[in-house]
């Protein structure tokens, strides 16, 4: 598969001054990552360690408090050219990548949607901020085949977003989003507060989108790593502002090999249950990572995820371990795996 989007030792800040001194939130720390055509990536870890700011970081939407400090962000565009992200200007970015090229799916999205106007009106005008000269019949039309492939009713265009139903809201903005075609869909927690039947139903709407190419790569940022497993074909973990391991999913699902990625699958309710005497009872209890997530004004030298690991070693409290690949297309920050 061709390289769509590569990202190489990015780092971006959120810049505060306290007390007349400047401080840094190294949110975004030397990340390396790379989105290739037609797969859908999880970005998986706990809430605050950076994932939607990745996410972004990634827009290349850097604007006070959140400072681009150095690396790559390097984008090949639908007709073959190659764009650094992070040396175009905001009007650059929003003229030519933002929305056509690469569109992002904000967390709570269906809260999105302006409830004084029609899905109709929202639709124009998105269309018109990206284009000159719009045809509203053609667009609506368009619009109409989107939200059918994807199983919504025909009347829902000229509804009021408070008539839908959270689900239904959440569809209709990544509906819209596949209008424009972007080559990757940014996807930030969008099963977040919605019941499981409903998330089903949202990660069975990006699918569909992505089978008949309205999109061609998703990026799937979620802290649930089964609503994840449903759809990503590759798994990066993030922890403390640093991708920690890279994986095809069910390799990981399987056999994790960072730390850290063993205790957050091993933290998840395990729904496995046998019949003892015709009842039901638990397989294993849930595990928790003891501990608490490293401050990213301060964050720990070496591994930052050293104070919580209990295969921790003299070398993680002192060098932070680079990327090494254990396996095919399987790679962890570890010092387990790398030479010391």
């Amino acid at each position: 598969m061709s390289k769509i989007l590569d990202i190489q030792d990015l780092v971006s800040y959120y810049v505060q001054v306290i007390e007349g001194r400047k401080t840094y939130v190294k949110a975004v720390d030397g990340v390396s990552i790379e989105v290739k055509q037609g797969e859908v990536l999880g970005i998986i870890g706990e809430s605050g360690c950076g994932k939607s700011t990745l996410a972004r970081a990634i827009l290349a939407d850097f604007s006070p408090p959140f400072q681009y400090i150095r690396g790559s962000i390097k984008y090949n565009t639908k007709d073959g050219k190659t764009l650094e992200l992070h040396k175009l200007s905001r009007d650059m970015l929003k003229k030519y990548v933002w929305g056509v090229e690469i569109s992002l799916v904000p967390q709570f999205a269906m809260n999105a949607l302006m409830p004084t106007l029609k899905v109709r009106k929202l639709v124009m005008d998105i269309m018109r901020a990206h284009f000159k000269e719009v045809n509203e019949y053609e667009v609506i039309e368009n619009v109409n085949k989107v939200f059918q492939s994807i199983g919504l009713p025909p009347d829902v265009i000229d509804r009021y977003p408070f008539e839908l139903s959270g689900g239904m809201r959440q569809r209709v903005v990544l509906g819209i989003v596949a209008t424009l075609r972007p080559r990757i869909m940014i996807a930030d927690e969008p099963t977040s507060a919605l019941d499981v039947t409903t998330q089903k139903m949202v990660l069975k709407t990006m699918l569909d989108l992505k089978k008949r190419e309205y999109v061609d790569s998703i990026i799937f940022i979620t802290h649930e790593i089964g609503a994840a497993r449903q759809i990503a074909t590759r798994f990066a973990v993030m922890y403390a502002g640093k991708i920690v391991e890279e994986s095809p999913t069910e390799e990981f699902i399987e056999k994790p090999y960072h730390p850290y990625s063993s205790l957050l699958l091993r933290a998840i309710p395990d729904v496995a249950q046998i019949m003892i005497q015709e009842k039901i009872v638990k397989v294993r209890d849930v595990l928790y990572i003891g501990g608490a997530p490293p401050s990213l004004i301060n964050p720990p030298l070496g591994c930052r995820f050293h104070p919580r690991c209990p295969y921790a070693m003299d070398i993680c409290r002192r060098e932070e371990p680079p990327m090494t690949q254990i396996e095919k297309n399987r790679f962890a920050a570890c010092w387990l795996y790398a030479k010391k």
